[in-house]
């Protein structure tokens, strides 16, 4: 409890203002734009294996994102968001996780999922909603969820999952494991309520989690000069006691070294971290976005120009741990496992009906039975109105 003078020493004796933008939160950099590590920088823990494993995701997720992009295009699935423009800012962070700890993610995460070892048939059949998709069909594409992999499914309302990061990773702390949750989110979905109530509880109850926002420049098309009048979103965290750190976002090294940094912090003291990564969403907002509604091409280019992806392969080149020959393979090995993949999961059928009434419950109770019993008998009444699946079952 706040004493009467717990603040005496700090006191002033005439009405003045704290500047509103008192707090200019410097960017963690190590990498330069052209790839070269800045003098006196701070390096990460990092070796070839770990390198190549970055590289190898970054590389997978730029082919995924542009294969996936064009069957949308072509009717094939029904909706896809990409991560074009912030790999660095997401393959960095998971690369600094152990496999233990639980992400929590937005929805243009799927580089983590991809790092911690999700498959490419995995990928597919969660995208067509088929019976071999891990959630079972309930959810629409991209909304990927891997229990084995320590990846919360994702849910589409913004924010939802920063206070739940905050209670599963108290949860982690009261359990006494050495795990940690991290929770991403984007600058928009630090304007709701979930977000400032996440954060205060996490700092409160001093819970182990790291709040990590990719500051991408919009939500959706409203930029971040109509979001906030201040210094970003890192300055909220300091607002609430929490440590924080700004970091370039497509500079990987600063990313890994800025999330390996939390990571211990927020084990050693049970406390959680604040990262804002400034970064760009090079790509649409989703495929049912035009950007150029709402922002230049002049503007698209400035940044491709200090893409995360290629700074990374030229600081790996520079290393010797890299060719532009490896380069063109492992582009081609993924352009052609990617697309044979997704022939396969678009020919298999949907899950089966009565899954649609299980998972929630060890034992399906009575009303949802009962329920399930009507609706077939309601398919069976209009059966030119539904999908048949294998074997002529109606879905």
């Amino acid at each position: 409890m706040n004493r009467p003078d717990s603040n005496a020493g700090n006191a002033i004796h005439q009405a003045s203002f704290t500047a509103g933008d008192a707090l200019n939160i410097p960017t963690l950099k190590v990498l330069d734009p052209q790839g070269t590590i800045i003098d006196g920088a701070q390096m990460p823990a990092i070796d070839e294996a770990l390198a190549r494993r970055i590289y190898d995701t970054m590389t997978y997720i730029r082919v995924l994102d542009e294969r996936m992009v064009a069957s949308q295009r072509q009717g094939r699935i029904s909706f896809y968001m990409t991560c074009i423009g912030e790999e660095a800012s997401v393959i960095g962070s998971a690369a600094a996780l152990s496999e233990d700890d639980m992400i929590m993610a937005q929805y243009r995460e799927h580089a983590a999922l991809r790092y911690r070892g999700f498959s490419t048939d995995n990928f597919m059949n969660q995208m067509f909603s088929n019976a071999k998709d891990l959630g079972k069909g309930r959810q629409m594409p991209i909304h990927y969820g891997s229990n084995e992999l320590n990846y919360m499914t994702i849910s589409s309302p913004l924010a939802t999952q920063i206070p739940q990061a905050s209670g599963y990773a108290y949860g982690q702390k009261m359990q006494g494991v050495d795990a940690l949750t991290i929770c991403y989110f984007g600058e928009g979905a630090a304007s709701e309520g979930d977000f400032h109530a996440g954060l205060n509880m996490a700092a409160v109850l001093r819970s182990p989690t790291i709040f990590y926002c990719r500051n991408n420049g919009y939500a959706i098309s409203t930029g971040t000069d109509e979001q906030y009048a201040g210094d970003g979103i890192a300055p909220r965290g300091i607002g609430y006691g929490i440590e924080t750190i700004r970091v370039d976002g497509n500079d990987l090294l600063a990313v890994l070294l800025a999330t390996q940094t939390a990571r211990e912090f927020a084990l050693k003291h049970n406390k959680p971290v604040l990262i804002e990564a400034m970064s760009y969403r090079l790509g649409a907002h989703s495929t049912s976005d035009d950007p150029s509604g709402y922002r230049s091409k002049e503007e698209e280019e400035l940044w491709a120009q200090i893409d995360g992806v290629l700074r990374f392969k030229t600081w790996m080149m520079n290393q010797g741990w890299w060719s532009e020959e490896e380069d063109s393979a492992l582009f081609e090995k993924y352009r052609t496992e990617i697309l044979s993949a997704l022939k396969v999961a678009e020919k298999v059928g949907p899950p089966s009906l009565e899954e649609i009434v299980t998972d929630v419950y060890s034992d399906v109770p009575t009303h949802l039975s009962n329920q399930l019993t009507d609706l077939k008998a309601h398919i069976a009444k209009y059966p030119d109105a539904y999908p048949s699946g294998k074997n002529g079952e109606s879905h």
